[in-house]
């Protein structure tokens, strides 16, 4: 059995976020010894493993406790979890593409600047210039 402490460690996760994952129940295996601390095993590690990535990707905690408890339900909620995992897809694939705009707009500004230094052309970077 591992403390918060323990698991903050393990997965690179701050103890306050894992009270608040628990506390939010999207730790359903959680333990508690006498003392009311929460316990961790490889069980509800696994599930703070996947609730860390479904954050990662993008997910709110509402929509991971909703995504939990259809886990909970069990294979009938399988087509349901398989249309959030798409839906979080198709959102993640949109932000790239805007990260990616991005990446290339400052590409683009990184070269101007560098011409500049270089002086291949003047500075039309500085509005008190134009």
């Amino acid at each position: 059995m591992y403390s918060v402490k323990d698991v903050a460690k393990l997965l690179d996760l701050t103890e306050h976020t894992i009270r608040y994952y628990t506390d939010k129940g999207l730790v359903p295996s959680l333990q508690r010894d006498k003392n009311n601390n929460r316990l961790f095993d490889d069980k509800s590690i696994d599930w703070l493993i996947g609730v860390k990535n479904l954050k990662k990707s993008g997910m709110s905690v509402e929509e991971i406790k909703y995504y939990v408890d259809l886990c909970l339900e069990g294979d009938s909620t399988i087509q349901e979890r398989y249309a959030i995992i798409l839906k979080q897809k198709e959102l993640a694939h949109q932000e790239l593409k805007e990260a990616q705009k991005r990446v290339e707009f400052l590409e683009h500004k990184a070269k101007n600047y560098l011409d500049i230094i270089n002086q291949k052309i003047q500075d039309n970077t500085n509005p008190a210039k134009w």
